[in-house]
């Protein structure tokens, strides 16, 4: 719990969905925070641009001189030295952000949970401060034809991405409640529903 209400943190394969699981948790009232959101603001941060373009030259920026986030991806996907230094950039940032968007909506009565929609939720250990996690779940076969019309993969691509995550048995199992989503709008929002509301019932004995 915190500031009496929960914090639902959401997990999944990559293209199961999380973010419009989320988005459902949003309509329910729930205060939704995106950390690849809290990202982007930090890549506009002028300090840290300085940094990136100080560790990885000017290759980082694009002509306009934003970060090239693709760039930054190829630079440190499968190193984990470059990975960590990264990391320890934009942490800190992320999670002050996050703190202070929990914060200002700690007194509204509207708002019954905050729901942390971060793609590497486990691989970051913030599962750890979540009273609750969601796996969204989805055939591998919808979630490659959801990554190949958005970003272009190929399965190969798909499985060599998901072979540097923490494996998705691991993480259901490791997970409170399961969400199906599947081509059904309808079905998904009722499901989300539904564990929204257990989930507030276990909170109440907690708060």
């Amino acid at each position: 719990m915190s500031r009496g209400k929960p914090i639902i943190g959401i997990a999944g394969g990559i293209g199961s969905g999380k973010s419009f699981v989320a988005q459902l948790f949003g309509e329910l009232g729930c205060l939704v925070i995106s950390s690849d959101d809290q990202v982007r603001e930090a890549y506009r941060d002028s300090t840290v641009v300085a940094t990136l373009r100080q560790w990885w030259g000017d290759e980082v920026l694009t002509p306009v001189g934003e970060v090239n986030k693709r760039v930054i991806a190829a630079k440190v996907f499968g190193q984990p030295v470059e990975r960590e230094r990264l990391e320890k950039l934009l942490h800190p940032m992320v999670n002050r952000a996050r703190e202070r968007l929990m914060e200002a909506a700690a007194t509204d009565p509207k708002v019954p949970a905050y729901v942390w929609d971060t793609p590497l939720l486990f691989e970051t250990g913030l599962n750890a401060k979540c009273d609750t996690v969601v796996f969204v779940d989805a055939p591998q076969a919808l979630r490659l034809a959801r990554v190949t019309a958005s970003r272009g993969w190929d399965a190969g691509e798909l499985a060599r991405r998901e072979n540097s995550q923490m494996p998705l048995d691991t993480k259901r199992k490791l997970s409170q409640y399961v969400v199906e989503n599947t081509a059904d709008a309808d079905a998904v929002r009722g499901q989300v529903r539904a564990v929204l509301s257990r989930i507030l019932e276990r909170s109440v004995g907690k708060a």
